[in-house]
């Protein structure tokens, strides 16, 4: 009996063998296949194809048709590309100002960056581009479109944008510059509360964040503006939620093997406050500002106000295809997942509360009715203004610079009332926090 268990056994280990080696060797002859076919299309084209075509250009054209493919952010980093992308990095370049990605196969704005080109020249968040100068975007890869836009500063750009809400397309023309980001700015709300402004995450986010909050310790609540924020470096959307958050996890990212999952937690020796938060996002909010918002709302850190995200929360990395390096590929090899689970890409981050942007709706002013009774007093006033030693165009003079001191003061250090009435979002975002204040 034992042996012939045994005699079973080894059967049984021996097929398990035999089967795993047919595995093994089918997927080889598959791929042996596959790559056949990509070899003989290859060769059809160099030989029949109505121009003449070199095989280099041939495997580019394919590597490129393939990275296209595959999802919306990768793609073939040929010399030229390579070369352009370094230039971007040193920020030596004439640019728009704005940061563009592919929705739903089309060019579409992201967000302009507060203060470029772009912005000042009215281009917003969603538009998508239909033509650069005269050239269609149909079918036109992003780097493509990135290489077209880029150029040298004082130079002209026209953008024809297909705009939700208008019957036809517009076109913005643009001067391209050198793009100069302020990328942190603080200002104060009614005395005791802080606005927080960042345009996009670069290296100096989080330590510029740090000293205004250090600053304003008597802060009793922050608006944490993330609109029109384009995303930037992964530290700093790390690094600026543990400014507000003192444990858990802030952020995964998880490839293709499920197990190499890697997790970024928040730390409570680097929380700087814990004062009542309401967050600022819309559709032009996207990658780390998606990251910091999203992190934020899961911890119930903050209430989320505005519109919808962009949602992009896919990890590139820019591999090599070439021993120089001078050819690469950008290859999705992970995706962002917020400490509750739930993915960005595509999704994007819904609001706890949805506040369009406008102006905001109020009652007709009441400022300048008088009642009978005051009449008489107020016109005493206008007559003491009429026969006042100093001339008109002294009086005129002193308002200008008195006007233009206020102007100067409110741009830097607050938000003035016009502001709130002219941002029907930060308006909201204020009322918001004046409760959780008072709930505290």
């Amino acid at each position: 009996m034992k042996k012939f268990l045994l005699a079973s056994s080894f059967a049984l280990v021996l097929s398990h063998g035999l089967f795993a080696k047919e595995k093994s060797e089918e997927l080889t002859q598959s791929r042996f296949e596959s790559l056949t076919k990509l070899t003989q299309v290859i060769g059809t084209v160099e030989k029949y194809y109505v121009d003449d075509v070199k095989l280099q250009d041939i495997v580019d054209k394919a590597i490129k048709g393939l990275m296209q493919e595959l999802d919306a952010h990768s793609s073939f980093l040929d010399k030229k590309s390579t070369k352009e992308m370094s230039i971007q990095t040193n920020g030596e370049f004439g640019g728009l100002g704005i940061t563009v990605g592919m929705r739903d196969s089309a060019l579409t704005v992201i967000s302009p960056i507060d203060g470029t080109p772009a912005y000042e020249a009215g281009v917003k968040a969603g538009d998508i581009i239909l033509k650069i100068d005269d050239k269609s975007t149909l079918n036109m890869t992003l780097n493509d479109a990135v290489g077209l836009m880029r150029g040298k500063p004082k130079t002209k750009i026209d953008l024809t944008v297909v705009r939700k809400g208008e019957n036809k397309p517009i076109k913005i023309t643009i001067i391209r510059d050198i793009i100069k980001v302020q990328s942190v700015f603080a200002k104060k709300i009614d005395g005791d509360l802080l606005y927080l402004r960042i345009a996009s995450f670069d290296k100096k986010v989080t330590d510029k964040l740090k000293e205004i909050i250090k600053k304003h310790t008597k802060t009793k609540g922050i608006v944490l503006d993330l609109r029109n924020n384009p995303g930037g470096l992964l530290t700093q959307a790390i690094s600026v939620t543990d400014l507000f958050v003192d444990s858990g996890v802030i952020v995964s990212q998880k490839g293709r093997d499920a197990n190499d999952e890697e997790k970024f937690y928040a730390k409570y020796t680097n929380t700087l406050t814990d004062v009542p938060m309401v967050v600022l996002v819309n559709a032009g909010s996207a990658s780390a500002s998606e990251i910091v918002s999203g992190a934020l709302q899961d911890h119930k850190r903050a209430i989320i106000v505005g519109e919808k995200t962009f949602g992009k929360g896919s990890v590139q990395a820019v591999l090599p295809i070439v021993k120089d390096r001078s050819e690469n590929i950008k290859l999705t090899i992970a995706k962002y997942y917020l400490p509750s689970g739930r993915t960005i890409q595509a999704k994007g981050i819904t609001p706890d509360i949805i506040a369009y942007a406008g102006k905001t709706v109020t009652e007709p002013s009441n400022e300048f009715q008088i009642k009978e009774a005051d009449l008489k007093k107020h016109l005493e006033e206008e007559l003491e203004k009429v026969e006042d030693k100093k001339t008109k165009k002294e009086i005129k003079s002193e308002k200008v610079k008195d006007k233009e001191k206020v102007k100067v003061e409110d741009k830097e250090e607050i938000i003035t009332k016009e502001d709130i009435r002219n941002d029907n979002q930060i308006n909201s975002a204020i009322n918001i926090l004046k409760s959780l204040i008072i709930m505290k």
